[in-house]
């Protein structure tokens, strides 16, 4: 096995439908998972990464390709690699008419743990994903949030050295999502393998050792956030802050064909893909455009890379938003 838990070849998935063309949702995707990292598998809606999911997760047959997860092959022996893995997907995987303490209490025997390790694992989970007034409620009662955070919960009550987590934090508050992040990294830190997909971002850029980028089924891009930064090759981003928005500041960044212009009341993020003495020109532009309280330039953020990478080319775009 080596230092992967998770090698994967030439994948093909294609769903067949009636009368209608043939969809390749996933088109021949190749790449291998570090154990005891954590590993985003991102892309727009419809990319493909659900799909490539469930095939690991033993949920859906590749039409072609190889697949092996600590040392397993899913087609050959599904079994074992559901004794290995925990996961969460979309579709909420939770027993309604139980309470939460008890579809924890279920989920623990179902591995094999004891009474006590049950106990004492329960209580851990419940103070975690702050569910503990919630405890002896039927889940069937519960919101889809807080029934999304018994489902996760759950991966936190057994110890599979493989965890998949498909949009983890679906109806958490920021604070309960810092938690479970924090966590996150913990198992990663004691060789446990997470699995991610997410649209969020700003969560893969924080908790992501490696990224996988997918487009219509097929590999985008793939590296930690740093190699995928090179990939960005002079993309910038450049934040404003004025005493008052300029009414020109548009028409004033048109000649430096910005990506995107994102407007919040006085304040403006602007991406541009430029040499860096031009970007210099440009700040010192918008110095010229009214009274600056604060700039700031950095390199591209995972956003404008995922933009970059997996977004068709279209207009450049104004975003205004709380004006």
């Amino acid at each position: 096995m080596g230092d992967s838990a998770i090698v994967v070849r030439d994948l093909v998935k294609i769903f067949t439908r009636r009368g209608q063309p043939d969809v390749r949702a996933v088109d021949g995707l190749t790449f291998s998972v570090r154990r005891g990292s954590i590993f985003g598998l991102l892309g727009p809606n419809g990319a493909g990464k659900t799909t490539t999911l469930k095939m690991l997760t033993t949920l859906l047959r590749p039409s072609s390709g190889h697949i092996e997860v600590e040392g397993v092959d899913p087609m050959k022996d599904p079994l074992e690699v559901r004794k290995r893995i925990s996961v969460v997907i979309q579709e909420s995987a939770v027993d309604l008419f139980l309470s939460i303490v008890d579809n924890l209490g279920t989920f623990g025997r179902f591995h094999g743990l004891s009474p006590r390790a049950i106990r004492d694992r329960t209580e851990d989970v419940l103070d975690q994903f702050e569910l503990r007034s919630e405890a002896n409620r039927k889940v069937m009662d519960l919101s889809g949030g807080f029934k999304r955070r018994v489902q996760v919960a759950k991966v936190f009550m057994i110890d599979t050295p493989v965890v998949f987590l498909d949009e983890f934090s679906t109806g958490m508050d920021p604070i309960l999502k810092r938690s479970v992040m924090d966590r996150l990294r913990r198992e990663s830190s004691r060789g446990r393998t997470i699995v991610l997909t997410t649209q969020i971002l700003g969560e893969a850029e924080a908790l992501c050792d490696d990224i996988l980028i997918m487009r219509a089924g097929r590999e985008a891009a793939r590296g930690d956030i740093n190699t995928l930064k090179l990939l960005s090759g002079g993309l910038y981003e450049i934040s404003v802050t004025f005493d008052e928005l300029p009414r020109s500041l548009e028409a004033a960044v048109a000649a430096y064909h910005p990506t995107r212009i994102e407007v919040t009341q006085n304040s403006a993020v602007i991406t541009v893909r430029e040499q860096e003495g031009r970007v210099l020109d440009l700040v010192a532009h918008l110095g010229r455009l009214g009274r600056v309280l604060r700039i700031e330039v950095s390199g591209a953020s995972l956003e404008d890379i995922f933009i970059e990478l997996t977004a068709k080319r279209q207009p450049d775009a104004v975003t205004r938003s709380g004006t």
